[in-house]
């Protein structure tokens, strides 16, 4: 067997192993929130829906990041792990819809939008909006408490004071510093310097994504693996910067990505008012007519698809498209150049350097 083949054979049975403990762990508290009330049952479906599909980058990044720390493919503990992050990253996405005012998820309604949906199918009371974003976040943090219970079942390895547990305690407590920068930057950007744009978006997207989507996920593989400082240093070389090239794409698909291929309108991060790198090198470079224009159309709800045309036409000629496609190059040189000092076996290697190019080249 080549090393390929044995890397898409040992990840596809740990993909298996992770989807059929997050059925079994969902089944169950099916089953415990049913006794509750019937009612309860479109929280539980919501968050079933979302654990089980996506790409599952965190979970395979922990696992690549145990088994190069010489853990065992066959390890129970891991697959609880990568569970764990799948639920956490699925109460992130539930919350970020929210303040983000995003109706769509993975090419259909998100969830605070099922729930609008579900209020008005049944013709109840009050607000329908308001209904839908209370629900979903109830929801968000019911999802929250199940990453926390899955975690928790991994056991010994990650109990309080362990490094995985710092590490699992860290990305969620980075995460929510990250979001709140985040809609921060969206209000207070207009007003503040934009000499300094860029680098205020370079530190949102560390902490609100990079960190958690692969530095935390690799670091916390190798720490339930009793993986050495060194080799956790040398991990997080690799990911960070593999983490912001992953995000920045994600930025540049949101402005620039086929509808059709990311499940997302065109324009959509236009009308949420990120405030990204891409947006900071335009607001930058543009001339100052234009640069007032973007300011005036960022967060504007009902912007067109001429005026998002408008928007694509400035970042292109003012080049701020080009410079974050090159900044994206630079962030995914230094990573792979860190990937190839670490001192891991052909397999996870390889494995890792598949995720990276996925990550770094996607669609979607």
């Amino acid at each position: 067997m080549t090393v390929t083949s044995h890397v898409t054979s040992e990840q596809a049975k740990f993909i298996s192993g992770v989807a059929g403990k997050l059925s079994g762990f969902m089944s169950e508290q099916r089953d415990l929130m049913a006794s509750v009330s019937p009612d309860v049952e479109p929280l539980i479906g919501s968050i079933s829906n979302l654990v089980t599909g996506g790409k599952r980058l965190r979970a395979l990044m922990c696992y690549w990041g145990w088994r190069g720390a010489g853990g065992a493919a066959d390890d129970p503990g891991i697959v609880t792990a990568g569970c764990a992050l799948e639920l956490f990253q699925a109460a992130a996405l539930i919350h970020d819809d929210i303040i983000d005012r995003s109706d769509t998820r993975r090419g259909g309604p998100s969830v605070h939008k099922r729930f609008s949906q579900l209020h008005e199918m049944n013709g109840w009371a009050l607000d329908s909006g308001r209904f839908g974003d209370a629900a979903a976040i109830l929801t968000g943090d019911l999802c929250l408490s199940f990453s926390e219970e899955s975690f928790t079942e991994i056991g010994p390895r990650a109990a309080a004071g362990t490094p995985a547990r710092r590490i699992f305690n860290l990305m969620r407590a980075e995460v929510m510093a990250g979001q709140y920068l985040d809609i921060l930057e969206e209000v207070a950007g207009p007003v503040r310097d934009r000499a300094g744009s860029v680098e205020r978006a370079k530190s949102i997207i560390r902490y609100k994504s990079a960190k958690y989507s692969t530095e935390h996920p690799l670091a916390l593989g190798g720490a339930l693996a009793g993986a050495p400082s060194g080799l956790l240093n040398g991990y997080s070389e690799f990911s960070l910067p593999l983490g912001e090239a992953f995000q920045m794409r994600d930025d540049v698909l949101g402005v620039f990505g086929d509808p059709e291929t990311t499940g997302k309108p065109a324009g959509d991060d236009l009308r949420e008012g990120k405030r990204t790198v891409l947006v900071g090198f335009a607001i930058n470079q543009a001339p100052p007519s234009e640069a007032d224009l973007l300011d005036r159309m960022l967060g504007k709800p009902d912007l067109g698809e001429h005026e998002v045309a408008e928007i694509r036409r400035v970042m292109i000629e003012c080049g701020a498209l080009e410079a974050t496609e090159s900044l994206i190059a630079e962030l995914s040189n230094r990573a792979f150049e860190a990937l190839e000092r670490l001192p891991l076996e052909d397999v996870p290697l390889v494995a890792l350097r598949q995720l990276a190019e996925a990550a770094v080249s996607r669609a979607a």
